[in-house]
């Protein structure tokens, strides 16, 4: 994958292309000091992947992130913590606190690598269906990925996605991609087991296992809590 990286502190820059070599997925396109220096630089260069820091002079990351091409991704790279939920707001692929350790900047390269390859295999029209969720039972459902119908148990769902034109539901064992956007979800799911959390987030709510004002934690995965979701979300699990 082709990526950028948009920092401006010159060591973080230096540091995310240094694991970037060492991982060998990535290939460095440029580096910019300045939001304004990268979009000049794709106005006639093509990208897949950026790293951006968000507290920036001039232009921040999160503004970058909502003026850049459609089809690249975006990871976060920041000291500071608030911005999560933000973050998935423009459908960022990950987010990343520095100092970054190495084995979580594996894992965010492993999410784009993962999201890369799906958009790359162009979804077919059959996968562009009005709701995902099909043969919808009393303890299961039917999600339509990789062009078949997998059965999926509610209770081993931990939580559901959104990414760009896409929803990832993540089971304890397996992680399924279908070519449909959150609100479908929301709508075909029963209300008594999920809850949106944030605009890109839907969880199980019989799978947290703590949450915080800001964070739901299930298992290893942290999910931001959207500010307009948090007064709805806490009188469902407290009453």
């Amino acid at each position: 994958m082709d990526y950028i990286v948009v920092d401006d502190e010159p060591l973080a820059r230096r540091m995310i292309m240094m694991m970037a070599d060492e991982d060998g997925r990535l290939n460095c396109l440029g580096q910019f000091r300045s939001a304004d220096a990268a979009l000049t630089f794709l106005e006639t260069n093509e990208a897949d992947l950026a790293f951006l820091d968000i507290n920036m002079p001039g232009m921040t990351g999160l503004e970058l992130a909502r003026r850049l091409p459609k089809s690249m991704m975006v990871v976060f790279t920041t000291a500071y913590a608030e911005y999560g939920a933000e973050s998935y707001d423009v459908d960022a692929i990950d987010y990343l606190v520095k100092p970054i350790e190495k084995t979580r900047f594996v894992r965010a390269v492993d999410k784009a690598a993962a999201y890369h390859s799906i958009i790359s295999g162009e979804p077919c029209v059959e996968q562009e269906l009005e709701s995902p969720v099909g043969g919808l039972q009393s303890d299961c459902f039917f999600v339509k990925a990789d062009r078949r119908n997998h059965r999926v148990a509610f209770a081993d769902v931990l939580f559901v996605k959104g990414l760009k034109d896409y929803s990832i539901v993540q089971t304890v064992s397996a992680q399924l991609v279908t070519h449909s956007n959150l609100s479908n979800f929301m709508a075909a799911l029963p209300e008594s087991l999920f809850v949106r959390v944030s605009k890109s987030f839907i969880v199980n709510i019989n799978r947290i296992d703590s949450f915080d004002n800001n964070d739901i934690y299930i298992g290893e995965h942290v999910i931001p809590i959207g500010a307009p979701y948090r007064e709805q979300l806490h009188k469902c699990l407290l009453g």
